[in-house]
């Protein structure tokens, strides 16, 4: 991409779209296009089509999404499936029409299968069920997948998906009821180190393995291949049978009640764990397999213990913190 090319963030006011702006303004773009979604509804598709075609952004990273963890994902899919249907299809489609050259659609490794073999291939896609408890969201981002992989097919579109893992880092969504499995734990685990509590409780079990990504790391990896040479590009369009779609991840995976451990010693909380087996454990494991970025040269450079540390001082210097307040990570 040209430093002074028209890059349009989609969702730039949350965790993901706020890290690709820190990455972009840091490699010296200086024509980024950011609108929050007070000034652009992205679910109004009039709206979205007059952007397009009024500011004609030559680029577009499209990481605005209705978001959540467990809690949110299983009691309000409604809203989960509307807003991210209705913001990729017209995001994508107005990209078509105003012929913006490249554009990448991140989404989650949710997409994949509850049960798939580990760890996860792009072509797993759609080879079994998915968890219930995200399932709307799921299927949302699949939806995406496939309009990307229809326009490419159909019209000659440049649009690749990537599928990272649970992501973490500053401006991250520290709700309690909402936000995912590790601002969660911080966000606890602090609350009981100030109230001087003697317990902290963890959903489930705490067998679980999960795989974590400081979210500076995917907008790294976002601005890596959204920099690759036409022909490495288009062969990612074209791979089969995944075509369109690459994943992105670090290998860091742990339990979660290793995860707890970690941010327990991270915060400083001297109590102990309970674990509450009558909540749900959701997929029992998801690490993605990454042998197509490494194969193209990149890798991740934060640890996850270093990662942790610099989440929670951002949730220590943070104004609230956003967990007290109503957080669309869209916007």
């Amino acid at each position: 991409m040209d430093k002074s090319a028209a890059i349009f963030v989609a969702g730039h006011g949350g965790m993901v779209g706020s890290a690709l702006v820190r990455k972009l303004v840091a490699e010296d773009y200086d024509n980024l296009l950011l609108k929050n979604s007070c000034e652009l509804d992205l679910r109004d598709q009039a709206s979205v089509k007059e952007f397009f075609a009024e500011a004609r952004p030559e680029y577009v990273f499209l990481a605005a999404a209705r978001v959540g963890g467990i809690i949110a994902n299983s009691t309000r899919k409604g809203e989960f499936i509307y807003d991210n249907l209705m913001i990729q299809a017209n995001v994508i489609h107005s990209a078509y029409q105003s012929g913006v050259k490249r554009l990448l659609f991140l989404g989650s490794s949710c997409i994949y299968p509850r049960l798939c073999p580990q760890p996860i291939k792009e072509e797993y896609l759609l080879t079994g069920a998915l968890e219930p408890t995200n399932d709307a969201y799921a299927i949302a981002k699949i939806a995406g997948i496939a309009q990307c992989r229809s326009y490419n097919e159909q019209y000659g579109t440049r649009f690749l998906c990537a599928m990272p893992n649970n992501l973490y880092g500053p401006n991250d969504n520290f709700d309690l009821t909402n936000s995912h499995v590790l601002p969660a734990l911080i966000r606890k685990f602090h609350e009981a180190k100030e109230s001087g509590a003697a317990t902290v409780t963890v959903w489930g079990s705490g067998s679980p393995l999960r795989e974590f990504m400081h979210v500076d790391d995917l907008a790294d990896a976002s601005l890596f291949l959204m920099n690759q040479p036409e022909q490495i590009f288009s062969g990612l369009l074209t791979y089969t049978p995944a075509p369109a779609l690459i994943n992105i991840g670090s290998g860091q995976e742990l339990s979660i009640a290793d995860l707890a451990g970690m941010v327990k010693r991270t915060v400083g909380f001297e109590g102990e764990l309970v674990f509450d087996r009558s909540k749900p454990d959701g997929t029992p494991r998801k690490l993605v397999d990454t042998s197509r970025m490494l194969g193209l040269g990149w890798q991740h450079r934060i640890d996850l213990e270093e990662g942790v540390g610099d989440a929670y001082r951002w949730f220590l210097a943070s104004e609230g913190p956003r967990g007290n307040k109503t957080y669309l990570p869209e916007t």
